[in-house]
């Protein structure tokens, strides 16, 4: 009995060692099993002043059932150098999944009218919370690009390419839309930026409709194809830009714990409604806004600033992995609180202070991220949240600013992850290995 006791024990001994090595640890990969490869988005060509703001499908993607660990982009030119934002402003730029039937060939090129608009497409968005297809993207910055961190700690991943959530007959592609804005020889580069209609002569926006009365500047000014007003006299060449941007992943395992993706806007204004099914809340996020220049109403601690808020109910919760806000030049933080009052994240725009790519002046050049401890940070099902977006207005007021916040929520902790794993089977079975 001694003897098959002893040999039980260097038995378990044995499994405890080839279970966590370091290329099979429960916590983590091992650097050499994450994947890395870097891809370039097609050609846009922009002359001064000019707008793209580009919609490219079936974009080159890690294919397979694996997790994100990473993504990171920036403009760059024809010969793969950095572009700063003071020549070309990246306004924002977002990846999103659809699946599409095997049958159809996807045309790659700009598609004006948004294929995902169609009725053979089906958009796979991400967890919430605005309505429909609204920033449903899975991935996207703008000017912070370059700046802002965007791994995700082991042992958690952002979970694509699962065979059974793919409907049958569809595959898993991908898009990514690209908003930029060529600021060589501007009259007023932020005006540019921040999409002046004045500056744009736009009156309508890009399907012929009349603006709305006292829209001022927004996305709705600075579509593809517009051209922003130059310093007179000013001429310079055309020249081709493209996206450049750098995917991590792992294979999916059961070691793995999935990340819902969050993205919250300030601009939602639920609206409670009655239905058969039950009481039904319906988000409106508008996306963009405004902030009037300073006035008595917005003097806080002798600075002059803008605050927007607005409180929404988490449907589901879970532990946050990660978070970041994203806002556009005037944005000094964007802070998310619990119901009880807590901070959940805080993130901090961050600026720069001279002329080369990733710290260029008066522009937001990062923001700052929360990696709470695993476990720290909880946000219950059902908990109202409350998300506050910061800008400044000292010298002007601002146009079609955002106040976006993303979240990486775990509905697990890794060890609660471990417990139903596979691997999991070796201990709970251990003492009928010799039976």
């Amino acid at each position: 009995m001694k003897v098959l006791l002893q040999m039980k024990m260097c038995f378990a001994l044995a499994i405890l060692l080839v279970l966590f090595t370091p290329n099979s640890c429960a916590f983590g990969k091992a650097e050499n099993n994450v994947k890395s490869a870097v891809f370039l988005s097609p050609e846009i060509e922009l002359g001064p002043g000019s707008v793209a703001n580009r919609y490219y499908y079936d974009i080159d993607f890690p294919r397979g059932h694996v997790a994100v660990k990473s993504f990171n982009a920036e403009v760059v030119d024809e010969a793969g150098n950095p572009v700063p934002l003071h020549e070309t402003y990246l306004h924002h730029w977002v990846v999103a999944r659809y699946y599409q039937p095997k049958h159809v060939t996807t045309n790659t090129g700009y598609d004006g009218h948004r294929m995902l608009q169609k009725s053979d497409t089906v958009m796979a968005r991400n967890s919430g919370i605005c309505q429909k297809n609204t920033l449903g993207q899975y991935f996207g910055l703008g000017s912070e690009t370059r700046g802002t961190a965007t791994d995700i700690p082991d042992p958690f991943g952002i979970e694509i390419g699962n065979p059974e959530e793919i409907p049958d007959g569809f595959e898993e592609k991908w898009m990514v839309n690209i908003h930029a804005i060529d600021t060589r020889g501007a009259e007023d580069k932020k005006g540019c930026t921040e999409c002046w209609c004045d500056l744009y002569n736009v009156t309508k926006n890009e399907y012929g409709e009349p603006l709305k009365p006292g829209y001022k500047g927004g996305l709705y000014c600075c579509y593809d194809h517009t051209q922003c007003k130059l310093r007179e006299g000013f001429e310079g060449p055309k020249r081709s830009i493209y996206l450049r941007y750098t995917v991590k992943w792992v294979d999916w395992d059961n070691f793995v714990v999935p990340v819902k993706i969050y993205i919250l806007d300030v601009t939602d204004t639920l609206q409670i409604s009655d239905s058969s099914e039950g009481i039904n809340g319906n988000h409106d996020c508008k996306v963009e806004y405004d902030v009037e220049s300073c006035s008595t109403d917005h003097i806080d601690s002798n600075r002059c600033v803008h605050v927007k808020r607005t409180s929404l109910p988490m449907q589901s919760g879970g532990y946050v992995v990660y978070g970041v806000a994203h806002q556009h030049s005037g944005g000094i933080q964007s802070t998310l609180y619990g119901q009880d009052g807590r901070v959940i994240c805080s993130s901090i725009a961050n600026y720069g202070n001279g002329t080369e790519a990733g710290n260029e002046e008066d522009y937001i050049v990062g923001m700052s991220t929360c990696y709470p401890k695993p476990g720290s940070v909880k946000i219950a099902n059902g908990e109202t949240v409350t998300l506050e977006s910061i800008y400044s207005s000292n010298k002007r007021g601002h146009t079609g600013v955002m106040g976006l916040f993303y979240l990486l929520v775990a509905e697990q902790l890794p060890q609660q992850n471990f417990k139903h794993s596979t691997r999991s089977s070796y201990f709970l079975d251990m003492n009928n290995i010799f039976i």
